[in-house]
């Protein structure tokens, strides 16, 4: 479990789970919205998929992002 506290968050630490995830040999990742993606066929692909994925919500402008 992760010690970090983010932004907004006050100082109590919530439970914290890993956003990736295995089905059967194929990987996923899950964002804090609820969206799941994937398949990926390792979880390094499934870590670079995060990556690049949270790399285009911050191209996003503030309004368009879900928060």
């Amino acid at each position: 479990m992760s010690t970090q506290v983010r932004s907004g968050e006050d100082t109590r630490i919530p439970f914290r789970s890993s956003r990736y995830f295995c089905v059967g040999n194929k990987w996923y990742f899950s964002t804090r919205e609820g969206f799941d993606s994937g398949p990926f066929a390792s979880r390094e692909r499934a870590e670079i998929g995060l990556k690049r994925f949270l790399h285009v919500v911050k191209m996003l402008p503030e309004e368009q992002r879900v928060h």
